[in-house]
């Protein structure tokens, strides 16, 4: 098995539309270089920097670079910073500044300052003044938290939970050792927060993305989600495109200026690219990939284990990145900053044409948990997700997971909804957190407490047999579903499980007042809902998703991304090439190919019902293969 190169490139990519022109730059984004302190230190030498610029700028377009100041008890040395920045603007190159608030740690467990402490409260602010004296931007790198559980913590808890203590202390530190230092030390300077992918995680650590979020200039998004099955938390690779949307609704209109990819933990190349585009095409305006000393290597990067699908022209194509490598570039080869380079040059092509993004509104108020991370595998599912910190009044239908009920009135909330001739979609973790506390005035359900493994499924609306819905010639392994007692004829199960001739609901329906109210149940682990038959995820999309105008016939680990002008991308997340077919609302009988320029036209010369529901959209259909680890981006015609 051959390991990709564990290192990093930083860039930060800024989204600008079709307006810019310059010859040196993409046409839909800005590219920039992050600098951590140690290359900080070292381009103090002059001829170090010459080298390490050409070594980058051979393989990457960019025009900015932020210039990190301090990283774990290591300053930057202050009297080589302005020649820094002189060389760069020499480069046509703006700069900004970096600071990553961390310290101490063992073993790769990150470590950080103990707020309690009076030493360490003034090395923060130390490291806050010295960026903000010369730089008017400056990022915080997403170590900004709080682990420490020292003797003088443990006394200022008092009797508050880690949690409430960390939220209180961290807002605090935000204000007093961040923005005022660094406002006093530079009335100008506009700091920005990057919050990390672990978003289910965070109150308990005094991460706060409601106050602390708004009380900064910007925010970044952390949108690197590496690989999905042996790194921490298993972060899906839909995680990449909905974490930024969901920061993007916490602070909007500009508030959020980009997410941040590195490379760590990639098994195969193309993982790191993937992230790449999940982050554009979710329209960040920024993207930071981290960081510049990997950039500058002379080491050449190595594919990693993608022989399965080296023989395939997929998305990001190694051999023809290779071919793209600029004569006479200093290295063995093309490093990450290629890599990132050629990504970047293909993506280009697509990322400009993509309207604002569309998805299934879900609901995750602030400082909850619950069903951890659960939308990122419902997205892995075909089902595009808006993530938002508000109950969204105005969308059809709104998903609720166990962390809603974070939210004292979310009861309430679904009753007005549902009201109001709305859907609203709530897991089986919300109903077993709800139940004793209002939702039985909605609706009378029961969480029994047993668990039923299935692996036969049959869908159907209304009364009689059902069709079967598990993969033809294919048994389906057990997977264990929540036992959830009903009301016959009260409330319909469109989608069941049978087990030894017992029925388990998987998708239940009832109508209240004007609307429909769906309870969808999940696996007891999240991960089988990649085991569950195609047809089966199917009908839970079609359920879903009635209101969004592209629907998805596809295995598991297969993303849309949609927009509202028509745009969407397909993509996949999987070793091996998939047959799909895509069903678009309207009298789209065509649609067009962003890359290639081809023209797909429909299956049928007429529409067809995309699901069994009566009421639902007419569809055109559309057949088409993606190949493993690739993306296929269509415009309606």
């Amino acid at each position: 098995m051959r390991a990709v190169l564990m290192s990093a490139v930083a860039l930060v990519v800024s989204f600008t539309g079709n307006g810019a022109s310059a010859a040196d730059a993409y046409q839909s984004f800005k590219t920039a270089i992050y600098v951590t302190v140690n290359s900080t230190r070292e381009m103090a030498d002059p001829k170090v920097r010459d080298q390490q610029y050409h070594r980058v700028a051979d393989q990457v377009r960019f025009d900015k670079v932020y210039i990190e100041t301090y990283r774990g008890g290591v300053f930057a040395d202050e009297a080589s910073l302005e020649g820094i920045k002189k060389f760069f603007k020499s480069k046509g190159i703006a700069t900004s500044g970096g600071v990553t608030l961390a310290k101490g740690g063992s073993g790769g467990q990150f470590g950080t300052f103990d707020y309690e402490n009076e030493s360490d409260r003034a090395e923060c602010q130390r490291a806050v003044e010295l960026a903000a004296r010369h730089f008017d931007e400056v990022i915080l790198d997403d170590f900004f938290f709080y682990t420490s559980k020292s003797a003088a913590d443990i006394a200022a808890k008092g009797n508050r939970s880690w949690t409430q203590y960390r939220l209180e202390k961290m807002r605090a530190v935000a204000e007093d050792l961040v923005l005022k230092p660094a406002r006093a030390a530079n009335p100008h300077v506009k700091v920005i927060i990057k919050y990390p992918n672990w978003y289910e995680h965070f109150q308990g650590l005094g991460y706060d993305l409601d106050q602390e979020a708004k009380a900064f200039d910007f925010i970044y998004t952390g949108t690197e989600t590496r690989d999905p099955e042996f790194t921490d938390q298993l972060l899906q690779q839909y995680e990449s495109y909905e974490v930024f949307r969901y920061y993007n609704n916490i602070r909007p209109n500009g508030g959020n200026r980009g997410g941040w990819v590195d490379t760590y933990s990639t098994r195969y190349i193309d993982r790191y690219p993937e992230q790449l585009w999940d982050t554009l095409f979710a329209k960040a305006p920024e993207i930071t990939l981290f960081n510049w000393a990997a950039a500058t290597s002379m080491a050449a990067v190595t594919p990693g284990d993608r022989e399965a699908w080296s023989h395939l022209q997929t998305s990001f194509n190694w051999d023809a990145m290779v071919r793209s490598m600029k004569p006479g570039t200093p290295g063995a080869g093309p490093g990450w900053g290629r890599v990132a380079g050629w990504s970047l040059e293909q993506v280009d092509k697509v990322v400009g044409h993509l309207g604002k993004p569309l998805g299934l509104a879900s609901y995750k108020p602030y400082q909850s948990s619950g069903e951890d991370f659960l939308q990122n595998y419902l997205g892995n599912l075909g089902i595009p997700i808006e993530m938002t910190p508000e109950f969204p009044t105005q969308a059809e239908t709104v998903l609720l997971t166990e962390a809603a009920a974070h939210d004292p009135d979310i009861v309430s909330k679904i009753e007005h909804h549902l009201a109001a001739g709305r859907k609203v979609v709530i897991t089986s973790g919300l109903l077993h957190a709800l139940q004793g506390h209002g939702i039985g005035d909605i609706v009378e359900l029961n969480d029994t407490g047993r668990k039923v493994p299935v692996h036969t499924y049959f869908g159907g609306f209304g009364a009689g047999g059902g069709r079967n819905l598990n993969d033809a010639g294919k048994t389906a392994p057990d997977i264990l579903f929540t036992d959830i007692r009903f009301y016959t004829n009260d409330t319909w199960p469109l989608i069941r499980g049978v087990s030894s001739d017992y029925g388990v609901p998987v998708l239940l329906m009832n109508r209240y007042s004007h609307g429909i109210l769906y309870v969808l149940n999940i696996p007891d682990n999240p991960g089988d809902l990649y085991q569950l038959p195609q047809a089966l995820t199917q009908a839970i999309r079609n359920y879903l998703l009635a209101d969004l105008p592209v629907g998805l016939d596809a295995p598991d680990r297969v993303s849309v991304f949609e927009y509202d002008n028509g745009t969407f991308v397909i993509e996949s997340f999987r070793p091996d090439p998939v047959s799909i077919d895509v069903a678009v609302m309207g009298s789209h009988a065509k649609i067009r190919d962003l890359t290639s320029g081809e023209i797909l036209s429909a299956e049928t010369n007429a529409p067809t019902p995309a699901t069994t529901a009566p009421g639902d959209s007419p569809r055109y259909h559309f057949k088409m293969q993606v190949l493993p680890h690739s993306y296929r981006a269509f415009a309606a015609e």
